[in-house]
């Protein structure tokens, strides 16, 4: 009896483990779904909802960031191989912008490397890294 008894508990914390896994990567999935259209679509400054707060009062958007955003509209968003686990609340992700400079018409690519955190509390995914440096040259 005291042997069934441990199985049934085993299996129950196994099963609210494999919940609890499954609602923080449906939240990855849907965040990450989020922040590409709000980047491609929607712009920068609407992506930066994503950004943990901490990070925005931190780090906040300059009037020149803003300006630089204006200046440009995002025409390619490849995440690649998608985000990878780095620790259990914590993956990464490399992606490659396309940005078309709305007055040249040029583009160039940029490389942005995310770094998210999962907020258990209130299951969210923060980025950690912030909004991509747009400023960077090839």
């Amino acid at each position: 009896m005291r042997i069934l008894a441990g199985l049934i508990v085993l299996s129950t914390t196994l099963l609210l483990a494999g919940c609890a896994s499954d609602k923080r990567n449906d939240a990855l999935t849907h965040t990450m779904i989020e922040y590409a259209n709000a980047v491609r679509w929607d712009g920068f400054e609407a992506a930066e909802q994503f950004v943990d707060p901490k990070v925005r009062e931190k780090h906040p958007l300059t009037d020149l960031d803003r300006a630089r955003f204006k200046q440009v509209q995002v025409s390619g968003y490849d995440d690649g191989n998608g985000p990878m686990a780095s620790g259990e609340n914590e993956v990464r992700q490399v992606v490659q912008i396309d940005l078309t400079n709305v007055h040249t018409q040029s583009v160039r690519t940029i490389v942005d490397h995310q770094v998210w955190h999962y907020d258990t509390e209130k299951n969210r995914w923060w980025l950690e890294s912030g909004i991509p440096d747009i400023s960077q040259q090839n």
